[in-house]
């Protein structure tokens, strides 16, 4: 890759819109449902996706379900988005108010 290109991928990157918010993965084997919150929803479903391929998510639940069912019987389910110009300290109280009623809402694992 030419200098300049990855100079500019790196700027685009570095620019880009971060959207923080509220997510849940689904089971669609059973119905099952695990809810989080992520500072970056862009990069939410690699990460998780890279953990529980490894066999490393801190949640032995969805680290089970995964295991007995295969990654294509879950899907990432994005629920809420914080507006970018909320103050860090009211996102992220929002964001943990919002996370005990979705995990109401949908009967979800807290992620």
């Amino acid at each position: 890759m030419e200098r300049e290109t990855r100079k500019a991928l790196i700027a685009a990157y570095k620019e880009r819109k971060v959207v923080a918010g509220l997510y849940a993965v689904e089971c669609l084997a059973t119905g099952d449902h695990w809810a989080g919150q992520a500072a970056d929803l862009s990069t939410i479903w690699n990460r998780l996706d890279f953990t529980l391929r490894q066999g490393l998510h801190r949640h032995a639940g969805l680290q089970a379900a995964w295991r007995a069912h295969g990654p294509d019987a879950f899907r990432l389910k994005i629920l809420e988005t914080i507006d970018e110009d909320t103050p860090a300290f009211a996102a992220d109280r929002l964001l943990r108010e919002r996370l005990v009623h979705w995990c109401a809402e949908l009967k979800a694992k807290r992620l």
